[in-house]
């Protein structure tokens, strides 16, 4: 089976809900599923969170990482108060970065573990710019563009997680010959892990959108977050990245002072949710 054959049998199977994701994902799904209803009981979800001890750890670290406790409150040691600072949308996102790792836990190939660990490093680095930018830059809510920077690499992911079986799925393509398949793919995925639509449109937007002057969307988010982070995706095609006359057009609204601050910032985020997915 050739490269093109790849890409549209595991599209096909994609279409036809044929997904093969690690077992260790259905229990973060079913926090997911829980946690979309916006009026699930705290009971409930601490029920759920409690019942994945990986999860419980996480979401207890993740609540006293200076990204949510930077005014030097109390140290939180249950679930309950977990969950209460971090809220219910960082909640659903902290399972989706659950979901984005197990992907990479069924990958035997050094490279591509090696390659599913860099894209992981650029997946944080873009959630935890794609916050600052939201708040700072785009005015776009600041935990939804956390969120969908954590999630707007699954596609890739989940190509990695599958690269085992097909050698060569993911060489190079200069003639980017595989993108239909690879957008259906994404879609596919997501729609699995039930992303909110408004969230799947920015992500599958970011192939062969602009960025609009000024950026007040959560595609502007994220496009400007994948082109400002130093963390490069070892997925990324450059026509994912902005056009070349865009960095002029961002010093418009985003000084040279500011963004050092922000890069600053959010690599000082991106440390710490690591640190707490690795609990």
């Amino acid at each position: 089976m050739n490269k093109l054959e790849a890409y549209g049998h595991i599209a096909a199977l994609a279409i036809r809900g044929e997904l093969v994701f690690p077992t260790s994902v259905n229990a973060a799904l079913r926090v997911q599923l829980a946690l979309d209803d916006p009026d699930c009981p705290i009971d409930t979800a601490i029920s759920l969170v409690l019942a994945e001890p990986l999860l419980a750890a996480k979401t207890v670290a993740i609540s006293n990482s200076a990204m949510f406790n930077r005014a030097g409150a109390p140290v939180v040691t249950n679930v309950r108060g977990a969950i209460m600072r971090i809220g219910y949308q960082n909640l659903f996102a902290l399972a989706a970065a659950m979901v984005v790792r197990q992907f990479g836990s069924k990958i035997s190939d050094p490279a591509l573990r090696n390659k599913a660990e860099k894209l992981w490093d650029h997946t944080i680095a873009v959630a935890a710019l794609g916050r600052l930018i939201g708040r700072y830059v785009t005015g776009v809510n600041e935990d939804t563009a956390l969120f969908a920077g954590i999630v707007h690499e699954v596609g890739g992911f989940y190509l990695l997680s599958r690269a085992d079986e097909f050698p060569g799925l993911l060489d190079e393509d200069p003639e980017n010959w595989h993108s239909a398949s690879e957008e259906i793919i994404t879609r596919e995925v997501m729609r699995k892990l039930c992303i909110p639509e408004p969230v799947a449109d920015a992500i599958e937007g970011l192939r062969d959108s602009f960025m609009s002057i000024p950026p007040d969307t959560l595609l502007d988010t994220l496009l400007l977050a994948n082109h400002l982070t130093p963390v490069k995706s070892p997925l990324q095609e450059p026509q994912r990245d902005l056009p070349p006359h865009s960095d002029s057009a961002i010093d418009l609204f985003i000084d040279e002072h500011k963004l050092a601050s922000m890069l600053e910032e959010a690599k000082r985020d991106a440390a710490d949710m690591s640190a707490a997915l690795l609990v």
